[in-house]
């Protein structure tokens, strides 16, 4: 039977292939080991035992101040061992962390076939997020499966000659992971009793391109608003990041309209983005999920690789100038907003919570049909190896 081998390092990654995960343990044609690199360690904890998802192999990577020269030589290291290992049919990413650009690369080393969920997101702006729009170029020039979520996506990749045969319209597995979160039902009165008879919003932050006098700008527009609306308030789980935690308390720590709190799980993030009455953020994930259940976001970036959200009307770009954000935010909370009234009521260009399925269908044709399989290595092209102790526990786990 082939098997898959899923890699993933990251929070977002562990949410959007969770959905994944779980189908292919339903295949009868597939079977599937996981690895994580434990790029983010706490707050990808959370999501493994939500999902209930036992990692084969754990690299754990994280270490205090790491930077991207050492995430990327531990993960890539480690991959190898792990791959070396298992040889799998398949390596299947998500996205565009250095995790996914780390696991991408060790497959094409090791000949092994790579599919690349939510393929063909673009800015068209070098630097723009960083690093994440070069890892996702480089990572369409090495995946033989593309995963596209939205039409604007299948578009991107056809502009960069990508082969037709290997792009596949899925919609985004976000869909998947919220749809499926949300079904528990599950509420949270320690949440819900932060904001009582006020208005709640919720706010994200976590880009490095945001870092300084961006973020101070977002900032310091969020706690001028939130003076002149006392009904208003703002829960803002703070990313563990110390740019952004120093930041966040400096400006907003003495407003009793805001909450600053710490990272929360990802079930009490669907139940806010649910309870709010809008998003603001500069989270890829968030511009995807709110849509689902018809709440407006405000992207505090200068451009999004998710424009069909834009072009549907779901959010609106508001870059980091604290005169446009204010305006953007007054406008949304003025009585009977026209803006907030068609934001609102836009349909999610994002899919149906059907991504998963489709892709573990595509899997299982390709696979089985021995359309795409992996090569025998050359002994030359990869070392050999000493297994890390990371990969030495999770065997005996």
């Amino acid at each position: 039977m082939p098997s898959v081998l899923c890699v993933f390092g990251t929070r977002p990654e562990a949410i959007k292939m969770a959905p994944v995960v779980r189908a292919l343990r339903g295949s009868k044609q597939l079977s599937v080991k996981i690895c994580v690199t434990g790029q983010h360690r706490s707050l990808l904890d959370q999501v493994l035992h939500l999902f209930a998802i036992h990692p084969d192999y754990d690299l754990n990577i994280m270490r205090d101040n790491q930077t991207l020269f050492d995430v990327t030589a531990a993960a890539l290291i480690g991959l190898n061992g792990v791959l070396s290992d298992t040889r799998p049919a398949l390596v299947l990413v998500h996205g565009d962390t250095t995790t996914t650009l780390a696991a991408a690369l060790a497959a094409f080393y090791h000949r092994i076939p790579v599919g690349h969920v939510e393929a063909g997101l673009r800015t068209g702006q070098r630097y723009s997020p960083f690093p994440e729009e070069v890892n996702r170029h480089l990572i369409g020039g090495i995946a033989d499966f593309h995963f596209a979520p939205t039409s604007s996506a299948v578009r991107n990749l056809l502009a960069e000659n990508i082969s037709p045969t290997t792009i596949h319209l899925t919609g985004n597995t976000a869909v998947d992971a919220v749809l499926y979160t949300a079904a528990n039902g599950r509420s949270f009165p320690d949440l819900q009793c932060l904001w009582g008879e006020r208005q709640p919003l919720l706010m994200t932050l976590h880009r490095r391109e945001n870092f300084g006098q961006p973020l101070d700008e977002i900032l310091n527009a969020v706690a001028g608003f939130v003076r002149r609306h006392p009904g208003i308030h703002v829960v803002y789980p703070v990313h563990p990041n110390p740019n952004v935690r120093r930041a966040a308390h400096g400006a907003l720590a003495n407003l009793s309209n805001v909450s600053l709190l710490e990272p929360v799980g990802y079930e009490e993030m669907v139940f806010l983005i649910r309870r709010c009455f809008f998003i603001m953020t500069d989270s890829g994930g968030l511009q995807e999920e709110a849509p689902t259940f018809c709440r407006p976001v405000l992207v505090f970036r200068d451009n999004t690789e998710r424009p069909e959200a834009l072009e549907a009307g779901c959010s609106l770009l508001v870059g980091h100038q604290r005169e446009r954000i204010e305006a953007a935010l007054e406008s949304l909370v003025a009585p009977g907003s026209p803006l907030y009234w068609s934001m609102s009521r836009a349909v999610s260009p994002f899919g149906d919570g059907t991504a998963a399925t489709k892709i573990v269908g595509v899997l299982e044709r390709s696979l089985l049909s021995g359309a795409v399989r992996s090569e025998p290595i050359n002994s030359s092209d990869v070392q050999p190896w000493r297994k890390s102790m990371a990969v030495q526990q999770a065997e005996h786990q």
